[in-house]
């Protein structure tokens, strides 16, 4: 808790992660208190009030339904920071502990699962997961495993870069002549020692996550209707973007500012934690 609490004080001494920070906490808070301070029901159409501008009793407009697009907006972001939310760590950890082993491990077994890695990431990021959505449905259920699965693939070449840098110090070398297990080995020398380079890249994937999920729901295949999601607004509003700008402006400015404040967040951890972003495996 101590470590936690000087970092958190270094990175908001930087602009990046003050601003960061601010925009996440900010995004997190309106997420939990939305569904209390919103001023209509985000199902309450109005047929006589469609596409109309922002005005003192709709400040965003409405939509092409005569919903109220500050409604919409201020709730579209709690689903997919739910998913995303439970998703991110369970990629994390699943992608980064397999990386870390096959790191320690090395021989055919690194190379062979490698160049499985190799073989999900060259194909187009979007397209496994409508094949398996389209399989299985798009609830949270089938969203949040299928996301992290997914997601947590290039993790595994993150972590196992990082490990291959820590496998070649003498203290590992030491563990090894000791017979401590492959299993005792990533729990008390490994882990200690790649976990900063994991939780970096876990906010980044975060940042890559919200982003997928917001296209799904784009697609149609994220968010089910009525149900307010940012990436389905922009679905829905595009086709009236020359005569309502607002429907689509809207919840396009609330992705990007958590997007934005993410990827601040992360730029400002990995300075406090004194990684270089320049040494981070390519994926």
């Amino acid at each position: 808790m101590i470590r936690l609490a000087a970092t958190l004080r270094d990175m908001a001494s930087r602009p990046s992660g003050a601003i960061g920070l601010t925009l996440v906490i900010c995004h997190l808070l309106l997420a939990f208190i939305s569904p209390w301070i919103v001023p209509f029901d985000y199902k309450e159409m109005d047929a006589v009030q469609t596409l109309i501008g922002p005005s003192s009793q709709h400040w965003l407009g409405t939509d092409h339904l005569g919903r109220d697009v500050l409604t919409r907006v201020l709730l579209g972001g709690r689903e997919a920071l739910l998913v995303t939310g439970i998703a991110t760590p369970i990629a994390m950890i699943w992608g980064g502990l397999l990386g870390v082993y096959l790191g320690l491990r090395g021989g055919w077994a690194d190379e062979i699962s490698l160049r499985l890695v190799d073989a999900f990431l060259a194909l187009p990021g979007i397209l496994p997961l409508l094949v398996l959505i389209t399989v299985f449905g798009s609830g949270g259920e089938v969203l949040m495993p299928t996301l992290a699965f997914f997601f947590g693939i290039p993790v595994i070449r993150v972590a196992r870069a990082a490990t291959h840098e820590v496998v070649a110090r003498d203290f590992i070398s030491a563990a090894r002549a000791r017979g401590h297990s492959a299993l005792s080995i990533v729990r008390r020398e490994l882990l200690p020692n790649v976990t900063d380079a994991l939780l970096v890249e876990g906010a980044m994937r975060w940042s890559w996550m919200l982003l997928g999920f917001s296209a799904l729901s784009f697609l149609g295949f994220g968010v089910a209707p009525p149900r307010p999601d940012w990436g389905l607004m922009v679905s829905d509003a595009r086709v009236y973007m020359s005569l309502a700008p607002w429907g689509v402006i809207a919840p396009v400015v609330a992705l990007s500012s958590l997007i934005i404040g993410i990827n601040l967040t992360a730029d400002a951890l990995a300075k406090t934690l004194g990684l270089d972003q320049s040494r981070k495996a390519v994926v």
